[in-house]
């Protein structure tokens, strides 16, 4: 799996003008009623939607806008991890966390703080503390960040990433791990409780997704943890995924064990690497493996846009870099119980695909538009062909596109009355592949 290590730290500074500036999203504004957006979709199954923000990308209005409409929960990329926070010892700087922590509450989000002590992204004074010296900066640390947003935030990364990878199962070389031995997550665990005794507190791992040698070294933790009253509460499964390590088979069965322990499991990371139906199929199966274990509490993707990803090249998130619905988003609204390109009932925008004129190596498709009980001023509409179909031309209409996926927009027909209609067509060329397009939902505003 591609590793998260190489994220960079985001740049910190912010006008709270611009925090707040979130102007109209052509992309999302749909009219759409609640059920119609990741969050509320997800809050009608008791379940919270959320996504990793960078403070950096607030004054982006789209970015914003994307963040309030779709998000119910938020957790900090970069900016509380420790060499964002403590760079010199003792000084603590929350202005970038702050901003995000502000943000979110003020839109009635959840926050996920992350991360207290994760062997990564440390300043260099940390590894140079002897034994004692760096129990003292590791306890004071977790104390002085979670009393800071103390009955702000909703759950704790407080260890992440304390394991190796592989088949061994122990326990990863870390500042932490070297000098203060195995004792250091269960301390840093009772520290934490003492900080913030609201707080949810969570293990964070990756690659511990399926039943295998790392997640069972997890679980025999949390397993230890429980049954000696160590204070933790919850599980986080990152659940970065790609064609080399998919959605594992068991990822269900998983998550479900450790429920079984007693403790909540969250998404906290997700991002599937690909493109139309493959995303989009693996993006639901993980949705649907939270909704059946009652304890998955909540999922967040990493990142909003695949413009920002730190896997950007692989287009892992909901939204393309154009902030544009992908498949991938149409189906984990349509797994969490939500109506894609829905909203409230006549208004907004539909779109149905038909087959024209074919011949033996291509095809002529057309997909109507029909505006609902509203007057709209402009529509977007996706359409997913199947590799290794390409399309030929288009007409009616100026399209972009993210890998396989088109995504069209008017070209002077986007004015449609209520109930009015317009079209737009292309040419697929086969390729060897006579598989219909798939049409997404239709946003309009």
């Amino acid at each position: 799996m591609i590793r998260k290590g190489g994220r960079c730290r985001a740049a910190l500074s912010l006008t709270t003008t611009a925090l707040l500036t979130a102007t109209a999203f052509t992309a999302l504004s749909t009219g759409a009623e609640a059920a119609d957006t990741l969050g509320s979709a997800a809050a009608g199954k008791g379940r919270y939607f959320g996504t990793a923000v960078a403070a950096n990308h607030l004054g982006e209005a789209p970015y914003v806008s994307a963040l309030n409409t779709e998000f119910t929960s938020v957790t900090p990329e970069n900016e509380m991890k420790w060499d964002a926070v403590e760079r010199t010892r003792g000084t603590f700087t929350y202005g970038s966390a702050d901003q995000i922590v502000n943000h979110a509450l003020g839109r009635g989000m959840k926050v996920r703080g992350h991360t207290l002590v994760w062997h990564s992204q440390l300043p260099s004074w940390v590894a140079g503390l002897g034994t004692a010296d760096l129990r003292s900066a590791m306890n004071n640390h977790i104390t002085q960040v979670m009393q800071h947003w103390k009955g702000k935030i909703h759950s704790w990364d407080v260890v992440n990433e304390a394991f190796q990878d592989g088949g061994s199962g122990a326990r990863r070389s870390s500042p932490f791990q070297d000098k203060l031995g195995n004792g250091f997550i269960e301390e840093a665990f009772r520290t934490a409780r003492a900080a913030d005794p609201a707080a949810k507190l969570c293990y964070n791992d990756y690659n511990t997704d399926g039943v295998n040698a790392k997640s069972n070294a997890v679980y025999n933790m949390v397993k230890d943890f429980k049954s000696r009253g160590v204070p933790i509460d919850c599980v986080g499964f990152q659940s970065h995924f790609n064609s080399a390590s998919p959605v594992p088979s068991d990822y269900q069965a998983n998550l479900q064990r450790f429920a079984d322990l007693g403790v909540d499991v969250q998404i906290t990371e997700l991002d599937i690497e690909g493109s139309g139906t493959a995303q989009a199929n693996s993006y639901a199966n993980v949705v649907r493996a939270c909704l059946a274990v009652s304890r998955c509490t909540g999922i967040t993707v990493w990142g909003i846009t695949d413009k920002y990803s730190w896997r950007a090249s692989g287009t892992p998130l909901l939204l393309d870099s154009n902030y544009n619905k992908k498949p991938a988003y149409d189906a984990v609204l349509t797994a969490l119980g939500g109506s894609p390109g829905g909203g409230t009932p006549g208004a907004g925008c539909t779109a149905t695909y038909s087959k024209a004129e074919e011949w033996g190596d291509r095809f002529n498709g057309r997909v109507t538009v029909t505006a609902g009980s509203s007057a709209i001023s402009t529509w977007s509409v996706t359409v997913t062909v199947a590799s290794p179909q390409t399309v030929a031309t288009t007409w009616n209409g100026t399209p972009s596109w993210n890998g396989n996926v088109m995504t069209m927009r008017p070209n002077g027909n986007g004015s449609l009355a209520p109930g009015a209609s317009t079209s737009f067509g292309f040419t697929v060329m086969k390729n060897g592949s006579t598989a219909a397009p798939v049409v997404g939902a239709c946003t309009a505003s």
